[in-house]
């Protein structure tokens, strides 16, 4: 080996490609003469094993000595890049990477430089063709995921920021918004160090991977071919790509569960709570259905994350809301949106992201990305109209803020077959998502079975109940064709006679729900020992002014802030004054009113 320094090489077609490389310290006794002749070797086993004889000599048994009197063919290897073994090489990013050999009648002659060493730039070279591309690249492939990754990224910023920010009351506008736009920085450098080896790493367990960020933070790593070693998927794009799509799904998942918890949870202890689920939790879920574990080689069905997104994140939500509490009385009688369009505006985002969730899933931008993506929307629509139809027969008014709890449950319902049913398939899914989870919302969930867990927006209806739903009915409806277009060996669902697979569908929801109703609690009740998981009820009476001390609509002249903020703090502390167990921060609303004014 050149220097001590280890590089390993993957064939294909007869290119010689770069799988891993890591370097060592160097050896100081070693010369440079016997680096290069090193060199020289290791680039002699190389090209013999790629299987190109033009590149060998003639006579293998020859020494280095001899080589000039032998008939070397006049080709480039894949290190060096000179077509005579016996001239000088050609510039490759602006450093020779080979030279002249000895002769005999100069032993003594350098293969290279002294203190020669191979840089980065060399290997690079030497994996990468001469425009800088590889053999395994697909760059419509490669541009087809990035694309889809960044819609996904924009139904977590800005399409679930806006969205919270305006279906919840005005006091509680930046928290919301906040608590979804820190959830998406702090996924992505968490999922880089560790999440995404443990989620698509090597297994470390049946139901988790290796954790580690080797291929996530080197160079190298991030240049290579995408592949998830335990699944042995391998796809024409890099590791990189691979690694930023699967990053904005585990950041949507985090920003899903904030939903149940808006309007009193402590902002520290969501800041904890961020990194300790998606570690504890998503990374167990995703490395068993989706990285190659127990439940992916059983052949449980989710396409694009029914099951380790949605009903992941809807049980992790609807606990947790049972731990940190509900919210004041007022604020659960009282939670009017303070923004409907800007709620809108965050719905439509999120429905045309969606066919970058689904559609992205294939790994590449073949005719089940097609399929994927229109399923989603027809599934959607239905949904959203069934839901709609709904609202007109027991409530005699269609509400938008209803229609856009359709349209979650519909994406969300389609979402684990989006790729596998046919066209009536994703209708009849629609049907369902679009009542079932109506019927949980508006009859059971008004019972006190549930009353009492107090789910600020509901997640735990229109994605628990949507996962769950949509997981069972793939295993119904998904067809032979569809599981065939996604490298899928599962003889379809039950309408293709394999009713086995509602089977194994049920035994992954139980699974997905069991983890979360376990580390969940245990998550929070831990972070509960070192910050308070709520915040106090004066914070909770003032709401953003109190926890980022920032208003959502600023519009105020000079003085009128100072009023406004006074007036608050006197209904705090009028509210203590009424025995309700608050805590009085000021005299009366006059006085408050005119510190104010002078000030």
């Amino acid at each position: 080996m050149l220097s001590g320094d280890r590089i390993c090489y993957r064939l294909q077609e007869s290119s010689v490609l770069l799988k891993a490389i890591s370097f060592n310290s160097l050896r100081e006794d070693m010369s440079a003469d016997q680096k290069c002749y090193n060199h020289i070797a290791d680039r002699e086993r190389m090209v013999r094993s790629a299987g190109s004889r033009e590149a060998r000599m003639t006579n293998e048994n020859s020494s280095f000595e001899g080589h000039e009197s032998t008939n070397a063919p006049r080709t480039s290897s894949p290190i060096c890049g000179s077509d005579k073994m016996s001239q000088p090489s050609e510039e490759i990013g602006h450093k020779r990477l080979c030279h002249p050999l000895p002769t005999k009648s100069d032993p003594k002659r350098r293969l290279c430089p002294p203190k020669r060493q191979i840089s980065m730039t060399d290997v690079v070279a030497a994996v990468f063709n001469t425009n800088g591309t590889n053999p395994w690249m697909d760059t419509g492939d490669n541009a087809w995921q990035l694309t889809t990754a960044t819609f996904v990224g924009m139904q977590s910023i800005p399409g679930l920021m806006v969205f919270y920010g305006g279906i919840v009351k005005k006091k509680w506008a930046v928290n919301s918004a906040f608590m979804a736009f820190y959830a998406f920085a702090a996924v992505l450098v968490f999922w880089v160090c560790w999440g995404f080896q443990m989620s698509f790493g090597e297994q470390w367990a049946p139901f988790l991977g290796k954790p580690g960020a080797v291929s996530t933070l080197t160079i190298m790593g991030q240049l290579s071919q995408s592949f998830i070693p335990a699944s042995k998927t391998l796809s024409n794009f890099p590791m990189s790509t691979m690694i930023y799509f699967q990053a904005v799904f585990a950041a949507i998942s985090l920003i899903l569960i904030a939903g149940a918890f808006l309007g009193r949870m402590n902002f520290r202890a969501w800041m904890i709570f961020v990194p300790l689920w998606l570690t504890l939790s998503y990374t167990t879920v995703c490395f068993s259905i989706w990285g190659g574990g127990w439940l992916w080689q059983m052949g449980v069905l989710d396409y694009s994350g029914g099951y380790v997104i949605h009903l992941s994140a809807g049980t992790a939500a609807y606990v947790g809301a049972w731990c940190i509490g509900p919210r004041l009385k007022q604020d659960r009688e009282d939670f009017e949106p303070n923004n409907i369009p800007l709620a809108m505006v965050g719905a439509g985002l999120l429905w045309l992201g969606w066919n970058g969730f689904n559609g992205g899933d294939p790994f590449n931008a073949g005719p089940d990305a097609g399929v994927a993506v229109l399923n989603t929307n027809i599934c959607t629509a239905v949904s959203l109209l069934t839901w709609m139809v709904l609202d007109i027969i027991f409530f005699k008014k269609p509400s938008i803020i209803g229609a856009c709890q359709g349209m979650i449950t519909g994406l969300v319902a389609i979402t684990p077959g989006a790729g596998l049913v046919a066209g009536w398939g994703a209708i009849c899914i629609g049907v369902a998502s679009g009542s079932i989870p109506w019927i949980s919302m508006n009859v059971v969930g008004k019972t006190k079975l549930f009353s009492h867990i107090d789910d600020t927006l509901g997640v735990f209806h229109t994605h628990a109940v949507a996962g769950f739903l949509g997981g069972i009915l793939t295993g119904v409806f998904a067809t032979v064709e569809g599981c065939a277009a996604f490298a899928l060996t599962n003889p379809g669902g039950g309408i293709a006679g394999n009713w086995h697979q509602v089977a194994l569908q049920f035994y992954g929801a139980l699974y997905v729900i069991a983890v979360n109703l376990v580390m969940t609690p245990l998550i929070l009740l831990t972070i509960g020992l070192v910050v308070p998981l709520r915040m106090s009820d004066a914070d909770l009476l003032i709401g953003d002014a109190a926890c980022h001390g920032e208003d959502a609509y600023a519009f105020y002249h000079d003085g009128a802030k100072e009023i406004d903020m006074a007036r608050t703090a006197s209904n705090v502390s009028i509210a203590g004054m009424k025995g309700t167990g608050m805590i009085v921060l000021g005299g009366s609303t006059d006085a408050l009113v005119k510190g104010a004014v002078v000030a």
